[in-house]
């Protein structure tokens, strides 16, 4: 598990925000409230919030920054 600064990726961000699989989700409405994940894969969530409160982005530190 990753603990620190993660590696900012440009193309991996875009590849996100333009994901097939993502826009016909949000156009069918099929989307589960946020929190669901633990009905809809409970591994997947469980890593997900480990990651996420163990490691932090530059855009974070920006942010921060800012304040």
């Amino acid at each position: 598990m990753k603990v620190g600064l993660r590696t900012p990726s440009l193309s991996k961000s875009i590849a996100a925000r333009s994901s097939w699989k993502r826009k016909v989700r949000h156009s069918a409405g099929l989307k589960a409230p946020r929190g669901y994940g633990w009905l809809t894969d409970p591994k997947k969530a469980a890593y997900n919030r480990i990651y996420n409160r163990t490691t932090f982005s530059i855009w974070d530190l920006l942010k921060r920054l800012v304040k």
